[in-house]
């Protein structure tokens, strides 16, 4: 699958914030603030953004929410109903730019539109991409009992489970081995 590097780049958006969203009652808000959210679009590179207001963190917050849901999608029918509410609250137009040393690539928000609509348009479509690819299943929770972090599997045969091996993935392996260890120790 042609990843373009616009469409990477709204999915590593997307992942991120979803993964803002507090997994439970205990867990703080990744975008607790104006002033996170305004961060975050900046760590994001996200281009015409105004001054962000609580509105904008709000909107934004619901769009996660969506995003979410996304991820959470139990087959490709029902991750694209999901989508296409995203996209077409929007209202997406898509257009061709090649700004602040990018080449040519596609926009789909509108002029103006504000930092949830650029944000549901865009990766929206991104998400749309893996779907019409038949590639739904990518979009995936990390399976560590204690995390719930969404990450996309760009892995070449699709195995991979935990949304980073360095941390989720290896402190299960960790805990195999020594359980195995503690078992053949008897």
């Amino acid at each position: 699958m042609l990843i373009t590097h616009d469409t990477r780049c709204a999915l590593d958006t997307v992942v991120d914030l979803v993964n803002t969203a507090p997994e439970d009652d205990a867990t703080p808000d990744g975008l607790p603030d104006v002033a996170a959210l305004d961060d975050f679009v900046r760590r994001h590179q996200i281009s015409d953004v105004g001054v962000l207001s609580e509105f904008d963190l709000s909107a934004v917050r619901k769009v996660r929410g969506r995003f979410d849901a996304v991820f959470a999608a139990p087959d490709a029918r029902s991750a694209a109903g999901l989508i296409n509410e995203l996209v077409a609250a929007a209202g997406t137009t898509p257009r061709l730019t090649d700004h602040d040393g990018y080449d040519w690539h596609m926009h789909y928000f509108a002029p103006g539109a504000s930092v949830a609509d650029h944000l549901a348009a865009d990766c929206g479509m991104a998400l749309a991409f893996f779907v019409v690819a038949g590639e739904q299943e990518r979009l995936r929770r990390c399976e560590a009992p204690d995390c719930r972090r969404a990450f996309v599997d760009l892995s070449r045969n699709r195995s991979r489970r935990y949304c980073d091996s360095r941390t989720c993935g290896n402190r299960l392996h960790v805990a195999a081995y020594r359980a195995r260890r503690k078992e053949a120790a008897g």
